[in-house]
């Protein structure tokens, strides 16, 4: 369960004022799979970081009435000197989990190569991507945060880590961020649209990309 309680966020662009999340209480639903829309710029990650912890609103809070993951796409929180399988083992030791287990199934998803034992500030964006996709979903979380990471690599991996990611969703829930609205109408059940700082809730996926695309077009 996650509480948005008089949640808000604004941001300086140019010494102008912007609004990206007016005052807002929601209680989003546990264990469902809600994709998050809306234009460039309308603070789709930064309600994600909020979310996570990792970003302070300017006004309310986030409760988490479960695990909660880091963005995943947002590899800003692994250590740069430090290699991707020793990032993972640290990960593992935070959360709990068994490190050898982890080690075992990231080095096989991430298809990073001897890259895995590498420091991960040798690393492409899209090989940083490929590590947190795969830390993450190595770790059972109650709700995943997935930030356009299934858009890397190639199509073989992207199929890969849809069919890894619609798995978790069988017994975990998500929120969503992507432009690909096929992927969200594959994954997501409901929606939330982010518009003008107001954040709305839709019951149906398809209804919440109905209601992206008319804004976009007017």
């Amino acid at each position: 369960m996650i509480d948005l309680v008089n949640l808000a966020k604004e941001v300086r662009l140019g010494g102008a004022r912007k609004v990206l999340l007016e005052q807002t209480t929601m209680r989003l639903p546990p264990g469902r799979a809600i994709g998050l829309v809306g234009r460039n710029g309308a603070g789709k990650s930064t309600l994600l970081r909020m979310i996570a912890g990792t970003v302070e609103p300017t006004g309310g809070e986030v409760r988490l009435g479960g695990t909660v993951s880091w963005p995943v796409g947002f590899a800003g929180s692994f250590h740069p000197d430090l290699t991707g399988a020793q990032n993972a083992r640290f990960v593992a030791r935070i959360y709990g989990v068994d490190s050898d287990a982890l080690l075992d199934f990231v080095g096989d998803f991430a298809e990073l190569g001897p890259h895995f034992h590498a420091p991960v500030r040798t690393y492409s964006s899209g090989m940083r991507s490929r590590l947190a996709f795969g830390v993450s979903m190595g770790i059972h979380f109650d709700t995943y945060l997935i930030d356009e990471v299934t858009s890397v690599g190639d199509s073989a991996f992207r199929e890969k880590s849809t069919a890894v990611l619609r798995e978790r969703m069988t017994r975990s829930g998500a929120i969503v961020v992507t432009h690909s609205m096929g992927m969200l109408r594959e994954i997501c059940d409901c929606g939330m649209v982010l518009e003008g700082g107001r954040l709305e809730f839709f019951d149906d996926i398809d209804a919440a990309i109905a209601a992206h695309q008319a804004q976009m077009r007017a």
